[in-house]
């Protein structure tokens, strides 16, 4: 039995992800992800409007088109975890596969919702929720099993593909934070045995490869937040914290904090409020009693204005727009388009880092600059990444032990630099490590 691997997206750049893995004659679909900043260019784009065809000539979602050379009958499509750039394509590329989607509980519920906001295309394929630790039997020579990750989003696995030779992993994407803010550590137990059995290819993120040492834990970053808005707990100034809606640890401690000194969380925008009552519907979260949230836009503008009645003191808003992004709440805040006023010596905290792209770049420092000319006091990087740096790679790699390796989530000085990593640890680039390109495959022959 042959293993192809092919790359699908994702290994041009960061974004679009999607790899296919051909068992023989059995095929495995792992995401299908959207690239943002590609959308956000074109000003009057719409997704849910748009057509597959056109968002790929965009360079939006992954060029399935590949697909059709390949030969054999598709049998899942997998998710690891819940970031657009991983599921974001599903609604346009999913229904052209007569395939279940499989993905963790919070993973899979976040799947439906995007499918139900579809416009053009009907998306009839079955969803199916495998938890960590479990197996799932695609066939009688393939079977996936889910290893517990972190990342940052909850609810994220690394996925195993066993085959008659050998297991082949997704790792696209994690950290392994051994003190995590919600849930478990990554399973090392299971990584270990798993390397031990046999690993034939290891398909591996590559975004943080080149920074040296380890990522923090995600208890560091709740630190770095406690830190600065416990030191104004009788501060009468307006407080307001922008983090990535989909960073449910983050926004759980944000919230605790908030209810600590004696300030009311509300969660605001659309985003916040799907993925926080989505994450507290599946119990997979709990936030302080005091905690609200609201979406909907005139919601938003009410609670703003309820906020500025009752004193922006008692408050700490916990919004989207730390990218800049138009229509985000605080891009929104930042001009004046809300019944909420900024005043001298507010204070707006930035649990993120910037996306790294020119786009992001110039719309966060419009932003910055319209806060500072309103008095603004800016708070920067508290956070810490959801992806593995360099010795994280590292310990991996001497985990699993992989017969091949395939950098890949990263443009080609990323997956340039696993490459690097690779050789130190005694691996070939063109012999066991792979540097593939969209479009591009691999076979490994038994």
């Amino acid at each position: 039995m042959d293993i192809e691997i092919v790359a699908v997206g994702g290994y041009n750049e960061v974004g679009r992800n999607m790899t296919a893995v051909r068992c023989g004659k059995e095929i495995v679909i792992f995401d299908m992800g959207l690239r943002l900043d590609q959308i956000m260019i074109h000003e009057d784009a719409e997704v849910e409007n748009m057509h597959s065809l056109d968002l790929i000539e965009m360079k939006a979602i992954p060029d399935d088109t590949i697909m059709n050379t390949v030969e054999g009958t598709v049998k899942a499509i997998v998710c690891t975890h819940g970031h657009l750039d991983h599921i974001g394509a599903i609604p346009k590329l999913a229904h052209r596969y007569n395939a279940p989607i499989i993905g963790t509980p919070y993973t899979a519920e976040l799947i439906r919702q995007q499918i139900a906001g579809e416009q053009k295309f009907g998306v009839n394929n079955k969803i199916f929720t495998l938890k960590a630790g479990q197996k799932y039997t695609l066939s009688q020579s393939v079977t996936l099993e889910f290893v517990r990750m972190q990342h940052s989003i909850i609810d994220t696995v690394m996925a195993v593909l066993h085959t008659p030779h050998g297991a082949v992993i997704y790792a696209n994407d994690f950290k392994l934070d051994r003190t995590p803010v919600i849930g478990a550590p990554p399973d090392f137990a299971r990584l270990r045995e798993i390397g031990k059995e046999g690993v034939l290819a290891l398909i591996v993120e590559s975004t943080n490869v080149m920074t040296k040492g380890r990522t923090p834990s995600e208890r560091v970053a709740r630190d770095l937040v406690r830190d600065v808005m416990a030191s104004y707990e009788d501060d009468k100034c307006a407080m307001i914290v922008s983090t990535f809606s989909s960073h449910i640890a983050r926004v759980k401690t944000i919230a605790e904090c908030a209810h600590e000194i004696g300030r009311k969380p509300v969660l605001l925008g659309r985003s916040m409020e799907r993925y926080a009552s989505t994450a507290e519907q599946l119990k997979l979260v709990g936030f302080p009693d005091t905690l609200s949230m609201f979406g909907n836009r005139r919601t938003v503008d009410r609670t703003f204005k309820r906020m500025m009645k009752s004193g922006k003191e008692n408050f700490v808003p916990i919004v989207t727009g730390h990218q800049g992004e138009p229509g985000a709440i605080l891009t929104r805040l930042a001009t004046g388009d809300t019944p909420y006023r900024l005043d001298k010596g507010d204070k707006v905290l930035f649990s993120a880092k910037v996306i790294p792209n020119p786009m992001n770049y110039g719309q966060r420092h419009m932003l910055e600059t319209r806060l500072k000319m309103r008095g603004v006091r800016l708070f920067d990087e508290l956070h810490v990444s959801g992806h593995a740096y360099r010795e994280d790679h590292y310990e991996l790699l001497h985990l699993l032990n992989p017969q091949h390796i395939i950098p890949s989530h990263g443009n080609i000085d990323m997956t340039g630099g696993y490459t690097q990593l690779a050789e130190e640890c005694g691996y070939t680039l063109g012999n066991d490590v792979h540097i593939l390109r969209n479009g591009k495959r691999i076979t490994f022959k038994n």
